[in-house]
């Protein structure tokens, strides 16, 4: 299985600015990351 180029740290931080209320693609964009993956790591 491939290994993920985000920490722990870096998902955690995504996640919780997502609690702030970061609107969804700002959030996508600035990690540079799918919203389909965002959303995979808020499942998780």
């Amino acid at each position: 299985m491939k290994r993920s180029k985000f920490s722990e740290e870096q998902v955690i931080y995504a996640l919780r600015q997502a609690e702030a209320g970061t609107p969804g693609g700002d959030r996508c964009r600035q990690f540079g990351v799918a919203e389909a993956t965002f959303y995979a790591w808020k499942t998780k």
